[in-house]
């Protein structure tokens, strides 16, 4: 609870604040991680000042724990949080309260990924090998099926978990392979360390695309019109986005210069194509094959009707 105060006592300190002359409507949304290009459509928004045109005082808070945002979102302490469908999926499963409202990502980041020079050119040819993985769960599925489409079985490898030292692991030798790399951050990580990477995608292999980064609220929350004007300001910032990448990046960085580096920079232009042009429509079809593809791999244990956990708002 401590820990929760604190973070909303900072408010501004890694995040952002829209605030427009006059009475607002106040949204509060917790951010995944702290900020990067993965979060440009709202600070894009922000900076253009689409939020403030519809009436909304919207304000940003990166968390000291990465887990806590769907949790205090379900707690009704925010309005909207960035989470991840597979979280999300997972989230409901047990219980929470949280509905899809909304997508800043819309296809999976995530891949396992050796060192370009490793001499693994398929999957096939880690068998033997160590693979490193952040957390049990998702991730290790990932591998299981990814591998299966290989001919290899997770008994075929050496699990490792590095924690969240996923390209350090590879540079280091710990492992000769990781899950669970973001293709636009490690990948560019590496490549800037002068030790290159080979992504193999999920998608590619037997997984079925999802989201990476959605907004969840809290299942009270979804008939709230403030909700559907900051899904429409979202919009009116990923258009910007697309069509002008380059004065964009100029407003994500403006006053924010720990966000001026190499990393990001790469970052952004990986990140750009992989934004949702609609972040709140609903592919339902897509939302219920990936959860039934998480059912039949043990991870979640029902499929409840869709509009109790993803939704495009009215």
């Amino acid at each position: 609870m401590k820990k929760t105060i604190l973070m909303f006592c900072v408010i501004g300190m890694l995040g952002c604040l829209s605030s427009p002359a006059g009475a607002a409507e106040k949204v509060t949304v917790l951010l995944d991680w702290f900020v990067n290009p993965d979060h440009a459509p709202l600070y894009v928004a922000i900076e253009k000042g689409y939020f403030e045109q519809r009436g909304l005082q919207v304000e940003c808070h990166a968390p000291s724990n990465p887990n806590d945002p769907p949790k205090l979102a379900a707690a009704k302490m925010a309005d909207v949080a960035i989470s991840y469908q597979p979280q999300h999926h997972l989230h409901v499963d047990q219980g929470l309260p949280l509905v899809r409202i909304g997508t800043l990502v819309a296809t999976p980041l995530n891949a396992l990924v050796v060192l370009a020079d490793s001499g693994i050119g398929t999957i096939a040819d880690l068998k033997g090998k160590t693979a490193g993985y952040s957390i049990s769960g998702f991730e290790t599925v990932l591998l299981k099926v990814m591998l299966k489409q290989h001919g290899l079985t997770e008994k075929d490898v050496k699990l490792v978990n590095v924690n969240f030292s996923l390209s350090p692991s590879l540079l280091s030798g710990k492992a000769d392979a990781v899950i669970g790399a973001y293709r636009n951050f490690e990948l560019n990580q590496m490549a800037l360390e002068g030790k290159p990477g080979k992504a193999f995608f999920v998608e590619e292999h037997g997984v079925p695309p999802y989201d990476e980064l959605i907004l969840v609220t809290h299942r009270d929350n979804v008939g709230a019109p403030k909700l559907r004007k900051f899904i429409d300001a979202m919009e009116a910032g990923v258009q910007f986005l697309i069509n002008h990448p380059e004065e964009s990046w100029n407003l994500f960085v403006r006053n924010r210069e720990d966000l001026l580096s190499e990393l990001n920079r790469r970052a952004w232009a990986d990140t750009l194509p992989r934004f949702a042009l609609r972040p709140g429509a609903l592919d339902a079809r897509r939302y219920l094959r990936f959860a039934d593809f998480l059912k039949q791999e043990g991870l979640i244990t029902k499929i409840p009707p869709l509009e109790t956990w993803a939704v495009e708002l009215p």
